[in-house]
C-alpha cells in the first residue's frame, strides 16, 4: 500500500557478499509485497561483461519447504573516454636546400634534423581502463626514399612498445 524504506545489512557468508533486508515483521498470512531495489556495486572493472545476483526469500516464522530464489544477471558496461594528445618538438622544421642524406654515415646530423614526437594517452573517465592498445602509424618511407629516420621509441607509465623493424636501421 504505502512505501517504506527497507532496513538492509551487508555481511559476508562463505566468501560471498550477502545483503539481508528485513521486509516486515510480523507479516500477515497471504500478504503480497513488491520490492524495488537499487544496488550500487563498486570494483566492476575486472568483473567481465556481466554480474549475477542470487535473490532468495526466507521466512523466520515457520519452517518452509519453499525457499523461492531467482537469479538475475545484469550486463556490465564500462565507460571511459580516452583522449590522445600529440606534440612535435620543434613544431616546425625546415631542411636547408643544400642538405643531402649521407648514406652509411654514423653521425645523426647526416640523417636529418632531430624532431621529437610526443604522444600522451589520457583517460578522461569516469571508469578506469586496462589492456589498452595504441597503434601509431608513422610513415618512414616515401617510395624508396627515407622520409623520417626513426631513431628510438620510448614509453612511460607502465606501458610497453614492441620493437619497430624500421627503428634505427643504420645503428646511428
Amino acid at each position: 500500500q504505502g512505501q517504506e524504506k527497507l532496513s538492509c545489512n551487508p555481511k559476508k557468508e562463505n566468501g560471498t557478499h550477502v545483503v539481508l533486508c528485513e521486509l516486515g515483521n510480523p507479516m500477515k498470512a497471504g500478504a503480497q509485497i513488491t520490492v524495488d531495489m537499487e544496488l550500487s556495486v563498486s570494483g566492476l572493472e575486472d568483473m567481465g561483461d556481466a554480474i549475477t545476483f542470487h535473490l532468495q526469500l526466507r521466512s523466520k516464522n515457520s519452517p518452509s519447504s519453499s525457499k523461492a530464489s531467482v537469479t538475475v544477471t545484469v550486463p556490465v558496461e564500462a565507460e571511459a573516454e580516452m583522449e590522445l594528445r600529440g606534440n612535435s618538438l620543434p613544431a616546425t622544421t625546415v631542411l636547408p636546400t643544400s642538405w643531402h642524406w649521407v648514406e652509411g654515415s654514423q653521425r645523426l646530423e647526416d640523417h636529418g634534423i632531430k624532431v621529437e614526437h610526443v604522444y600522451e594517452l589520457h583517460n578522461k573517465g569516469p571508469g578506469t581502463v586496462s589492456g589498452v592498445t595504441l597503434r601509431l602509424a608513422i610513415p618512414h618511407l616515401l617510395g624508396s626514399h627515407v622520409l623520417l629516420y626513426l631513431l628510438e621509441l620510448g614509453t612511460e607509465g607502465g606501458m610497453n612498445c614492441p620493437h619497430h623493424p624500421a627503428l634505427n636501421p643504420a645503428q646511428v
